[in-house]
């Protein structure tokens, strides 16, 4: 079992039709469920519709310290109350509490609509008895006076309310990506173990075919600076051609400016643009 409403639902439908023991020809309240709960085997004979849903309840799988466990109805009450879990709206999977303060009777909700609630209930009848003689499914409108309000177990995977201020937790727990990995961690995937293959053309490609990431920066370093050269080059070039239009000058000069400037825009950039070792 993984602890789930549905999964109490389940356990509680199945127990529909059972009836506690008689004597003398007259219902005893002696039932299996009280000695089936650590703790509760005291309450055979006694009022059991409080421990049908603690046993549900421990059946399905939910954690120690998620529901009550109790044979009384208003014990129940108060420590769904005390556990922040406790709602005037209806929820699958919650335990509702009827009569004043909650202390009357009790069972599970499986389902409801805008007006009614659908329960299993433990020690009712037919007719919806707080002393009756087995589990049953009842139909109970759900502003019956008779109901009190509702507890809401800790369900892992939160619960269907009809309460609109009800938050449910997160359906799963999120874990820190980051836990447990230190700077060096960091530093190591980035700078020592990451690799891919460098580019045939990489002047260092047969002796580091794999790069890691500062090789790559240091070629796209690289591949930047002979762009920058080149477009200097040609804009130097250009600059000094439109600069001899017009004016009486052989080819010979014309080569030398050139020449010129592109060395001196390239003197340029490599002042700036050094790369590192």
């Amino acid at each position: 079992m993984t602890g789930t409403a549905a999964d109490v639902a389940r356990i509680a439908a199945a127990e529909i039709g059972y009836h506690e023991g008689k004597s003398g020809g007259h219902w005893n309240n002696k039932q299996k469920y009280s000695a089936a709960v650590p703790g509760l085997e005291w309450s055979d004979r006694q009022a059991w519709c409080c421990t049908f849903t603690s046993w549900s309840f421990q059946q399905a799988g939910l954690p120690k310290g998620s529901y009550p466990v109790t044979a009384s109805c208003a014990t129940a009450t108060n420590w769904w109350k005390q556990q922040g879990r406790w709602s005037d709206y209806p929820a699958v999977g919650a335990q509702v509490m009827f009569g004043p303060g909650g202390g009357s009777h009790t069972g599970l909700v499986v389902s409801y609509d805008a007006t009614t609630i659908t329960t299993i209930e433990g020690n009712t009848n037919v007719s919806g008895s707080a002393e009756g003689d087995g589990v049953y499914r009842k139909t109970r409108q759900r502003r019956d006076t008779y109901v009190y309000g509702y507890g809401y177990p800790d369900y892992p995977g939160g619960i269907k309310s009809a309460d609109p201020e009800w938050k449910n937790p997160s359906s799963t727990t999120e874990e820190d990506p980051m836990a447990g990995i230190s700077k060096q961690d960091i530093f190591n995937a980035v700078w020592k173990t990451d690799a891919i293959a460098g580019p045939a053309d990489a002047a260092d490609h047969k002796t580091n075919p794999n790069w890691q990431p500062q090789s790559i920066l240091k070629d796209v370093q690289v591949r930047v600076r002979a762009l920058t050269i080149s477009q200097a080059a040609q804009t130097a070039a250009i600059k000094t051609l439109a600069g001899l239009v017009g004016k009486s000058v052989d080819t010979k000069t014309v080569v030398a400016a050139v020449t010129a400037a592109i060395e001196a825009a390239v003197i340029d950039v490599n002042i700036n643009t050094t790369p590192e070792a």
